[in-house]
């Protein structure tokens, strides 16, 4: 199953796919979609949505998981960023995947063990759990330590239906 985590901006929205058979996961690609700080605010979405949607259709991922926003202390800012992610939900929704949400600090105790984990302990996490990765920015590693929190939990949740399920 190939799956796809997004950590939305405004100015980088990271992305990484990785393909996950059972407990097995496996590096397939990460990048960052770069966009004008200074365009308009509706261009760099659009620029956003453009992006998300050729990717989707480059790598076809069976799911997608998007990063919940991180509140700020300046309503503004995350106001701005809830429409990036606002974005990020829409392209894979649109593409008929299923998209799921995690906190942040469910990602980081997921991938390094620890809620409060700092950016570049994540990013040796990321690392060390597919090897085969390229990481060349924090974006890139939230964006895969988003697919591997997926990985984890829909495995489990889809274990929990089962359960469910038979009895």
């Amino acid at each position: 199953m190939k799956l796809l985590g997004l950590d939305p901006g405004l100015k980088r929205t990271g992305w990484g796919i990785i393909e996950a058979n059972g407990n097995h996961l496996t590096f397939v690609a990460s990048g960052s979609i770069e966009v004008d700080a200074k365009a308009q605010l509706a261009k760099r979405l659009s620029m956003i949505f453009d992006d998300l949607v050729a990717l989707i259709e480059r790598y076809k991922p069976d799911e997608a998981a998007v990063e919940e926003t991180f509140v700020n202390k300046n309503p503004h800012t995350t106001l701005k960023l809830g429409q990036a992610r606002g974005i990020a939900l829409l392209a894979p929704a649109q593409a008929g995947l299923e998209v799921a949400e995690y906190s942040p600090n469910l990602v980081k105790k997921t991938v390094v063990g620890v809620g409060h984990a700092a950016k570049q302990q994540i990013q040796m996490m990321v690392q060390t759990i597919l090897p085969a990765s390229t990481v060349e920015s924090e974006d890139e590693a939230d964006a895969l330590a988003v697919a591997i929190c997926h990985a984890h939990h829909r495995t489990t949740a889809e274990r929990l239906s089962l359960l469910g399920a038979a009895e």
